[in-house]
């Protein structure tokens, strides 16, 4: 296999704070990469195609069912790995006979705190360029420089008064969480998420010492206010030793998963060198 490509590429960063639409300068890492890489490799990709369920002939996986801009299809394989994310895999396996996927959902729940200032703000800068582990372990947050910077992002995580904060004087710092796996992915896609009591004392800490910090930096202290909360990397509901076990394979032989929805708990940090590591054993694993 190809060396996985440098996260970020100094001599193409521009510094123009679009990284949260993508980067325009190819200078950041991307997981499309690697379709790039499999598709030099043989690979054939079904653009605009939806699976809906895997076929199962046997009690063994035989490919999948889907819906393509041409209408319904069959993709037959030998091995089925799916990949879909903490939200559509476990809809699928569920569609599929596998009916133990679906709870134990976390999602690294986090809320933004905002502040305005007269000179500040962070149009240029990338989306979490430092991140503040010194709470992570014994209060189970971190900080981040981060601002949602389309307006209606912030509408919905603010309401009227998103809409109303400048860009140009505008900072903020992410509260990130590992919660609860309380949430739920049930087979007709509908989501069940609580914010348990727990989650929210962890959120409301960390918030507030954002606060303390944006204040700090040059924020009006009356300006200060925190977001909703949100979830950034949904997981948990086809869990390793509850519906895979530790090769990745389900109880329908020759079905695997490889994704978020694998991690048995919240890590409470970005998970996907953990998702790639994982896909790299598991190629071995097949090709072994």
């Amino acid at each position: 296999m190809e060396p996985m490509p440098k996260f970020i590429d100094p001599q193409k960063c521009q510094q123009c704070g679009q990284c949260v639409f993508g980067c325009p300068h190819h200078a950041k890492w991307t997981a499309l990469d690697y379709l790039d890489i499999a598709e030099r490799n043989g690979a054939k990709v079904f653009y605009n195609t939806s699976v809906d369920r895997v076929l199962v002939t046997d009690g063994s996986a035989t490919g999948v069912n889907a819906v393509s801009p041409n209408g319904a299809m069959e993709i037959h394989s030998e091995v089925t790995i799916l990949a879909a994310g903490g939200l559509g895999t476990p809809v699928i396996l569920q569609k599929s006979g596998i009916e133990e996927a679906g709870p134990g959902l976390f999602i690294d729940m986090l809320v933004n705190t905002y502040g305005t200032t007269s000179y500040l703000n962070l149009c240029r800068e990338p989306s979490m360029s430092m991140v503040n582990y010194e709470f992570h372990h014994d209060k189970g947050f971190i900080l981040s420089p981060y601002v949602n910077h389309p307006k209606m992002v912030r509408f919905m995580e603010l309401g009227a008064k998103g809409l109303t904060l400048s860009d140009r004087k505008l900072l903020g710092i992410m509260t990130k969480t590992a919660d609860e796996s309380s949430g739920h992915v049930y087979a007709d896609g509908r989501v069940t998420k609580a914010v348990t009591a727990r989650d929210r004392a962890r959120l409301d800490e960390g918030a507030a010492i954002a606060a303390e910090i944006l204040v700090e930096a040059g924020a009006d202290p009356n300006s200060i206010t925190t977001s909703a909360p949100q979830g950034a990397h949904p997981g948990g509901t086809a869990a390793v030793g509850k519906v895979v076990d530790e090769y990745l394979q389900t109880t329908t032989r020759n079905l695997f998963v490889c994704d978020g929805s694998v991690l048995p708990k919240a890590p409470g940090l970005p998970p996907i060198l953990t998702i790639v590591a994982l896909a790299k054993r598991l190629a071995r694993h097949l090709t072994a």
